[in-house]
């Protein structure tokens, strides 16, 4: 296909509404992979008071199988790279699909907590692949002038799916008349929860059919005139597609794969690459998973009904999108490192509030409360710690990520840092129902001190990446 698009209008601008438009089409449909990050990761937390009572569950055994879909993740995020270089984004995204919807159906029909255990591995598998797939075919299809701006979808995604996830617990624990275990059509409410999983699975298999392959993809297997009529439908009207796939045939030869062995220093891994792990796991360590898997659960131990827990979980994801355009907005405005700074003293002071709130529990079994006074401390605490946490470490860190590491060992010291991620969101998921059976208050105080620790490691090693060319990193 050659070039024959019309000129672009006067005043600068490098695409048409409508060729813009379907490059936005295509890179929602792509961001959808996140979408299953954001339900999975929610979804589970109005379902789990309900497994332990279904199969009678101490808090080691149910964090286990809470916390089993971020094994499957990490496996996923590390693999789904070389498979997409060899069959493609697109096969990429369908296979994640199939696999979420088995995942789904296995959830929401388990047998025994084994099994349930085995599908959310199969799903977390689907969701690592995604979560790699979505922003690589995002930047490979995206325009220049448009890249950071197409890129964010993915995170918008995210938190969108966690809010809708919440107000989908929510109505099906209404049908069921504020009962997780509740019956609905023969199946219990929690059942239900997980099973409609099974809709954002196909709506993203299904997508994948409506944009086409990555042009760097099908550069890389040959196929040059399918990738030049991707490019013309994809880049400015103007552009010269021959130079542009030969651009990207030099690119493609002149590619350095880092290895394992690039990351080393005199210290274990090169200074840069540890600074990337300490921002990742700190991300994590300050336990803003507990909101997202266990905060209807954390309501209710501390006496607030079920219907109560759930509504507060929903307004907590809302509170966690605006965060995330809040920090959308200014992150390129203010920098990186103040938002940082912004965030980590906020959520410092969040948690610790919360700590101080949830020392007032009281009672035993079914018969716990909380004062009037503390349980609005809690509750003001726990969104503003969201808060915080959204506008800042929530999006910042994946930018940071992004920016920080020198081009040589940029893809490789990345997949360290995401691993360096999940292993500390597994860590905090598998731990929280064990700290918080033996004190919900110190638990806090242990995250409180995390967040206070991230101010000291951002004014110590973290650069300000505001406004300098990738090449100038490192």
């Amino acid at each position: 296909m050659t070039s024959t698009a019309k000129s672009p209008p006067s005043g600068g601008r490098q695409s048409h509404p409508e060729h813009l438009g379907h490059v936005v089409f295509i890179t929602a449909a792509a961001a959808m992979g996140g979408f299953l990050f954001g339900y999975d990761s929610s979804v589970i937390n109005g379902a789990v008071e309900a497994i332990r009572g279904r199969f009678d569950i101490g808090s080691g055994p149910l964090a286990q199988v809470i916390a089993a879909a971020l094994i499957g993740c990490a496996i996923g995020a590390a693999t789904a790279g070389r498979i997409a270089d060899r069959i493609g984004r697109i096969r990429c995204m369908r296979i994640s699909s199939v696999l979420f919807t088995i995942s789904a159906v296995g959830s929401a029909l388990p047998f025994a907590l084994w099994d349930l255990a085995m599908w959310r591995v199969i799903g977390g598998f689907a969701i690592g692949m995604a979560s790699v797939i979505g922003p690589a075919y995002i930047a490979e299809v995206s325009p220049p002038a448009y890249r950071g701006r197409l890129a964010s979808f993915q995170q918008a995604a995210i938190v969108l799916c966690i809010a809708l996830s919440q107000l989908v617990n929510f109505g099906i624990l209404q049908i069921a008349d504020g009962d997780q275990r509740g019956e609905i059509g023969g199946l219990e409410a929690w059942q239900w929860m997980l099973g409609v999983m099974v809709v954002p699975a196909i709506l993203y298999g299904l997508v994948s059919f409506a944009i086409p392959e990555s042009p760097r993809f099908l550069i890389s297997v040959g196929r040059n005139e399918v990738a030049k009529a991707v490019l013309a439908e994809v880049e400015d009207g103007n552009t010269d597609l021959d130079a542009r796939v030969r651009e990207i045939e030099v690119n493609l030869r002149k590619e350095h794969k880092p290895t394992f062995k690039d990351l080393l220093g005199r210290v274990g891994f090169l200074p840069v690459v540890w600074i990337g792990i300490g921002l990742s796991a700190l991300q994590q360590l300050v336990g803003i998973n507990v909101i997202f898997y266990y905060s209807a659960s954390l309501w209710q131990s501390v006496g607030i009904d079920p219907t109560s827990s759930f509504l507060y979980s929903f307004t907590t994801s809302i509170i966690n999108i605006i965060g995330t355009v809040i920090a959308m907005v200014f992150v390129d405005r203010i920098g990186r490192r103040p938002l940082l700074l912004i965030g980590s003293a906020g959520m410092t002071v969040s948690l610790a509030l919360a700590a101080w709130a949830f020392s007032y529990k009281s009672g035993s079994g079914t018969d716990i409360s909380i004062p009037n006074t503390q349980g609005t401390v809690a509750l003001v605490a726990a969104h503003s710690f969201v808060l915080f946490f959204a506008l800042s470490w929530g999006v910042v860190v994946w930018v940071l990520l992004g920016e920080m590491f020198p081009g040589r060992i940029r893809a490789a010291a990345l997949g360290v840092a995401a691993s360096a991620q999940w292993i500390a969101n597994w860590a905090v998921t598998v731990t929280f129902p064990t700290l918080s059976d033996w004190d919900l208050s110190g638990a806090y105080v242990i995250y409180s001190g995390f967040a206070l620790l991230s101010v000291f490691f951002i004014l110590k090693w973290i650069p300000e990446t505001k406004g300098k060319a990738l090449e100038e990193m490192g």
